[in-house]
């Protein structure tokens, strides 16, 4: 520690224990990696499958990031938090693979089917327990908010998904998206009254003008062990 206080690295690693689990992969800790794989791999691959459209493409990108944030570790020097380092890795590498195809992020409508990994952030609005028909609306209303929050424009989708569901802070989304707070700020504006559109017919009138979803399946979980190169 110097004299002047503590370095960014220095209060990182005392503060964010992901950053220390993602130091102790460094150090070839044995289990540190798996604990970091579990702790975000349904929460990364529900925001890529919103992102791509497409859930076993979603799957095999996941599984990028996270071989090529271990086969970081060896450099790795704590600069931000673990969790926005971590997406973004993800979202340039989203970028590039969608830039690769020559596709926009549009996402399709069935992409949120998902099982039990990588749950699609509109469903993340239903509560457990309760009556049927209680658990039947709710399970309504998060299929109409995840196709809601598809039809956004791909930045504000991104936007939305980092800020509503996982959390995070302006400064935070602006670092992974390569943007300015301020431009954060409006993108979120703009999100929030198009999403505001989207619902209302819902909201005032019950009607869905959507099919339904196609039978979920489940992914396969993230193999966290990865061979050396």
């Amino acid at each position: 520690m110097s004299q002047d206080g503590p370095t960014l690295s220095e209060q990182l690693e005392s503060t964010d224990p992901d950053v220390q689990l993602m130091l102790q992969v460094k150090d070839d800790v044995h289990g540190a990696f798996e604990v970091l794989v579990q702790r975000y791999q349904d929460r990364l691959l529900g925001i890529i499958v919103h992102l791509v459209g497409d859930a076993t493409e979603a799957e095999d990108l996941t599984q990028e990031v996270f071989l090529r944030i271990y086969k970081a570790r060896k450099g790795y020097k704590p600069r931000a938090k673990f969790s926005t380092w971590l997406f973004t890795v993800a979202n340039n590498l989203v970028s590039n693979y969608l830039r690769s195809k020559g596709r926009n992020r549009q996402v399709s409508l069935d992409a949120g089917a998902s099982g039990s990994q990588g749950v699609p952030a509109g469903e993340r609005v239903q509560a457990s327990g309760g009556t049927p028909s209680a658990q039947m609306r709710q399970a309504e209303l998060a299929e109409v908010v995840r196709r809601a929050l598809d039809n956004l424009g791909e930045d504000q989708k991104l936007a939305v998904l980092l800020n509503k569901f996982e959390q995070m802070k302006y400064a935070e989304i602006a670092e992974i998206m390569g943007k300015s707070e301020s431009a954060v700020k409006s993108l979120l504006s703009r999100a929030r009254t198009n999403l505001r559109e989207s619902l209302e017919p819902y909201f005032k009138t019950g009607a869905k003008t959507i099919e339904a979803p196609p039978p979920q399946r489940r992914h396969k979980p993230i193999d966290p062990s990865f061979d050396e190169d």
